[in-house]
């Protein structure tokens, strides 16, 4: 008796993807899975920086409301959590969609800086802060200028050109903050 309802499970089973298949659909692990391998390498390695120094800005910031001295430096430090924290759902999105894995937790190295960055406090860990913002951002806008240009994948290439103009302005801002703190 077991064995003919193991032979419709089996049969079911078997089907299954011809039959999504067959309505031009296909199941979701199988689905993420041709996502995954679609994206050019460069594309994932993108996604996945653009990810850890988005958690890294946020992180920062958060840091910089507790220890900054400057009124400046707080405001940018918000600026910094509430537009990262934003673009960090966006890309978590994309990347999902690329089957991507999204990490929730810094690097060490990252973590590493924070906690360097941490044992400063005010005007000593603003000019610290915001020199590392600068740096920061000039690297962002280069990676964010290389993937809008070169990415393979149409969806990670307009990610990278429409957060540009976001990132440049975070830039523009750090270079003017710093110039008051230093």
């Amino acid at each position: 008796m077991l064995k003919p309802v193991l032979f419709t499970i089996m049969t079911a089973a078997a089907s299954l993807p011809a039959s999504t298949a067959a309505a031009g659909q296909r199941p979701a692990v199988e689905q993420a899975h041709a996502n995954q391998t679609k994206l050019d390498e460069s594309d994932r390695e993108f996604l996945e920086e653009a990810g850890q120094g988005g958690l890294l800005e946020v992180r920062l910031g958060q840091l910089a409301q507790q220890r900054a001295a400057s009124p400046d430096v707080k405001r940018f430090a918000q600026r910094m959590i509430d537009d990262h924290s934003a673009m960090n759902k966006r890309l978590a999105a994309l990347a999902q969609q690329k089957g991507v894995p999204v990490q929730q937790e810094l690097s060490r190295e990252h973590r590493e800086e924070v906690d360097e960055l941490s044992r400063k406090t005010g005007a000593a860990f603003d000019r610290k802060y915001m020199s590392e913002m600068v740096d920061d951002h000039e690297d962002d806008v280069e990676e964010f200028e290389e993937a809008a240009k070169d990415a393979k994948d149409a969806d990670v290439k307009r990610f990278a050109t429409t957060a540009l103009p976001l990132l440049r302005e975070h830039l523009a801002m750090a270079r003017q903050v710093y110039d008051k703190v230093k």
